[in-house]
């Protein structure tokens, strides 16, 4: 597979999210099924694995640290902290400094390895003054325990405070053809500061691949029925738009899915999808997305197909909202 530079780093242009083979849709694979498709992710070239402390609550840290242990020097290895189960086993944001250590450190002992090559702040605890939990995560750098800084969610403003304590070797917030967030703003100022942009999400929770039609079949324990995009009354509106999606894979010989990520690399050479899956047929899908050459005028017709004028619903809760830094479509276009 094609290469991109994140940090001090060359990766696959798309990389693997580990999330869902732990973590959010509904019943994980079973530890064999899972071990496959990881297995198979490094022979078909992926190179940046993704995983958090919060998937499964340390259950995905510890699969990639059992599995890819012998193999560890063949990929870039991400995590993230700031988002835990505490001691009343409740999901909880903490960016203090000594909360960030304990958390890497718990880390590395479940990934089985010394060092992570990428290490977000999976969250900005409004709390903290991001300074100060980035200044934690250069000390870790200091120790060898981690090699490069991430931050996950963030607006552009908070991206530059961190930036002027220790060099940002990327953001990763979701991006899509249905999420254009980091159009805003955060995108072009990765550009400038020399930081990747890592786009999780990148076929919208399934959405972009056509699979999904009928959401009242999610499983209950599925993160996607908490999300206002994915309730009956937007689902209906939003599966309008894959028809048109469709029509312009075919023309391109390609998926839906693999479209969408063509549509993503097409965005800038900073930027890295990187899809999750549970099965090897679409692990391998996503790696020839790759490959896919976009014919001229498809970038403006996907444009106009799908965005934030065309979409329906908010992609988070109001309660989600409030966690996150990203800065939001409708409220950049009413400053203008």
């Amino acid at each position: 597979m094609q290469t991109r530079k994140l940090g001090p780093f060359d990766v696959s242009a798309i990389g693997f999210g580990c999330m869902g083979l732990s973590h959010a849709y509904g019943v994980a694979p079973d530890a064999g099924t899972a071990a496959k498709v990881l297995l198979k992710a490094l022979d078909l070239g992926y190179t940046l694995f993704d995983t958090a402390a919060l998937y499964g609550f340390g259950a995905n840290e510890t699969l990639i640290g059992n599995v890819l242990k012998d193999r560890r020097k063949e990929f870039v290895l991400a995590s993230k902290c700031g988002i835990f189960r505490n001691a009343e086993g409740v999901r909880e944001i903490d960016g203090r400094a000594a909360t960030i250590k304990k958390t890497c450190d718990d880390s590395l002992t479940r990934l089985r390895t010394e060092v992570i090559d990428l290490y977000y702040l999976h969250r900005w605890d409004k709390r903290v003054p991001i300074e100060e939990s980035v200044g934690a995560l250069s000390d870790l750098v200091k120790a060898g325990k981690v090699r490069s800084i991430g931050l996950s969610e963030v607006s552009a403003a908070t991206l530059r405070k961190a930036h002027r304590v220790h060099p940002i070797a990327a953001v990763q917030s979701e991006y899509s053809l249905w999420t254009r967030n980091p159009e805003v703003s955060v995108l072009d100022t990765c550009r400038e500061l020399g930081a990747a942009f890592v786009a999780f999400s990148p076929l919208a929770r399934g959405f972009l691949t056509g699979d999904l039609r009928d959401v009242s079949r999610l499983p209950p324990k599925d993160i996607r029925l908490h999300m206002p995009r994915f309730t009956a009354m937007h689902f209906a509106k939003n599966l309008r738009l894959l028809d048109g999606l469709a029509a312009v894979a075919r023309d391109h010989g390609c998926t839906m899915g693999q479209l969408a990520l063509a549509w993503l690399l097409a965005q800038g050479e900073h930027v890295i999808p990187i899809p999750g899956t549970t099965r090897l047929d679409h692990l391998e899908e996503n790696a020839g997305a790759a490959d896919i050459r976009l014919k001229p005028g498809a970038l403006e017709k996907l444009d106009a197909l799908i965005n934030p004028g065309t979409v329906s619903g908010p992609r988070y809760s109001a309660s989600a909202q409030n966690e996150i830094d990203t800065e939001e479509v409708e409220a950049a276009r009413q400053a203008v």
